[in-house]
């Protein structure tokens, strides 16, 4: 949905308060040139299942499946990258979903 707001406070209250079923076009990615030649799509909605390439932050050049997808967060969880807590215990980082590139995706209906 297209908003007709200017102001940034009033687009990141938006976007924190937006209802779940406006939040799944929040965790969209970017598809690979292979994938979109076929799909006639740029960016797809990120399931779990989809294998991702990591292009920003810690974790870049790295590939993986995603393991969760968190619509309250905005955020995806991929297999093997993790951060080690205090305590020894590990954790999937959360990662956003502008920052990866969708490699191959999940079965969709």
């Amino acid at each position: 949905m297209k908003m007709k707001i200017t102001k940034p406070r009033t687009q990141r209250k938006f976007r924190a308060q937006a209802p779940l079923h406006m939040r799944q076009h929040y965790v969209h990615a970017h598809v690979s040139k292979e994938i979109r030649s076929t799909l006639k799509k740029r960016a797809v909605r990120i399931k779990k299942g989809d294998k991702v390439k990591i292009f920003r932050g810690q974790f870049k050049g790295k590939e993986g499946k995603v393991v969760e997808v968190d619509l309250i967060k905005r955020k995806i969880k991929i297999e093997k990258m993790t951060h080690r807590k205090a305590r020894g215990q590990e954790i999937l980082v959360p990662i956003d979903p502008s920052n990866v590139v969708i490699i191959e995706m999940a079965e969709r209906k």
